[in-house]
């Protein structure tokens, strides 16, 4: 799939590029029927910037107000705008002396601040923004996430993170281990630092299951929450949905309201081709029929790939197949045909086998042999989804 990466060069991507063994971080799930929250807040109006050595930074609130506002303007397609996007809460204008003396949880994305070489000109900013902006609220702050070697092999332990961590923020940021050893106390450790850093989510089962007692435990003593993961928004996972119940309130962070203005306000010029990757087609099938009202192309390049050419009538392995997703994926198939726009899947893979790792082999999509995975684009799906592009408005 890296392939596709150097082919593109920035044209808009919902979805990381990963395929079949890799995270699929790829778009928020939005169930309920209303609009973006689009109010100003004179507070935060007046606070222009935020102090730091990030180049750019003091631009981020302006750029989301500007990007917010923008989202007002979002007009009606053929057959009329899917309502996909609900009512949020944002920091931006939650007001900011609530925020004074509060212990508030950010629940950051740490395929974004952990990277191994960061990119000061991008998301990076926004994420930054949130929490420098907090601390510059007076709010006592705790880190949470989850991150693996594959984001950053320097980054082994919670200890190393918050070094990194305290490095690109110029804050100091504490690590903390109250989440598995319990005689810590979250209020005495605070007491210490004005930033912490706990543990590694991705350690804990109840993460995943969105155990209560787990989101509980994690929400002990914290008055705020502020959710700026949006990567992982369509996972039911403890520390995005669980912890929000025990909280006084709750809220988007810069990078997670930005993320979502710039879904939203998808506009026409030259054609907009929007590049679907990962899994889990039937969790993330309303942010997929939302892109499919707006854009003028659907190209799917990860294993949602497979549940659309299983809804076209396609031989599909059934180890490929998702439960539940025929019918949302045949859904987005009517409603693409319904605007009259393409949808496009891989044609050829290259695919791989576990008794012969190093050995590859092109095979049609609807012709993988038993026992071979799919690991990348073959040179036919390439040449294919390119001529599509060509003519695209990059973004």
């Amino acid at each position: 799939m890296a392939q596709i990466l150097n082919l593109l060069q920035g044209i808009l991507f919902p979805s990381n590029s990963c395929f079949y063994y890799c995270p699929t971080n790829t778009l928020m799930v939005l169930q309920h029927k209303s609009c973006l929250n689009n109010r100003k807040c004179d507070n935060l109006q007046k606070y222009q910037g935020i102090q730091s050595s990030l180049p750019g930074s003091w631009k981020v609130i302006d750029h989301v107000e500007k990007c917010s506002l923008q989202a007002q303007d979002a007009y009606v397609h053929d057959g009329g705008e899917l309502d996909a996007f609900p009512h949020i809460q944002t920091l931006r204008v939650f007001p900011k002396e609530e925020l004074f003396a509060k212990v508030v949880m950010v629940r950051f994305d740490s395929t974004i601040l952990l990277q191994k070489q960061l990119d000061l000109k991008t998301q990076v900013t926004s994420a930054v923004s949130t929490i420098k902006y907090l601390f510059e609220a007076g709010a006592k702050i705790i880190l949470l996430s989850d991150w693996s070697m594959k984001i950053n092999s320097e980054l082994p332990v919670v200890e190393s993170v918050a070094d990194f961590l305290s490095s690109v923020l110029q804050l100091k940021v504490a690590p903390s281990r109250c989440i598995s050893n319990f005689s810590l106390s979250k209020t005495e450790e605070l007491a210490k630092a004005d930033i912490l850093l706990l543990e590694n989510l991705s350690e804990f089962k109840g993460e995943l299951a969105n155990c209560s007692k787990f989101a509980e435990q994690l929400s002990s003593v914290i008055d705020i929450f502020v959710n700026d993961s949006f990567s992982n928004s369509h996972k039911i996972l403890a520390s995005t949905v669980g912890v929000p119940h025990f909280c006084s309130a709750s809220v988007a962070g810069f990078h997670f309201e930005e993320s979502l203005c710039q879904l939203k306000s998808l506009y026409h010029g030259k054609p907009c081709i929007a590049i679907i990757g990962g899994g889990n087609l039937f969790d993330k099938a309303t942010a997929v029929r939302y892109l499919a009202s707006r854009c003028d192309g659907l190209v799917f390049v990860g294993m949602m790939a497979f549940q659309i050419m299983h809804a076209l009538g396609l031989h599909v392995h059934l180890n490929l197949l998702e439960g539940g997703a025929l019918k949302e994926a045949s859904n987005i198939i009517q409603l693409a045909r319904n605007r009259k726009i393409p949808i496009l899947y891989p044609k050829d893979f290259w695919c791989t086998t576990n008794d012969f790792p190093k050995q590859m082999e092109i095979f049609p999509a609807h012709g993988i042999l038993d026992g071979w995975v799919p690991v990348d684009l073959g040179p036919k799906a390439l040449d294919e989804i390119n001529s599509l592009l060509r003519d695209c408005k990059v973004r």
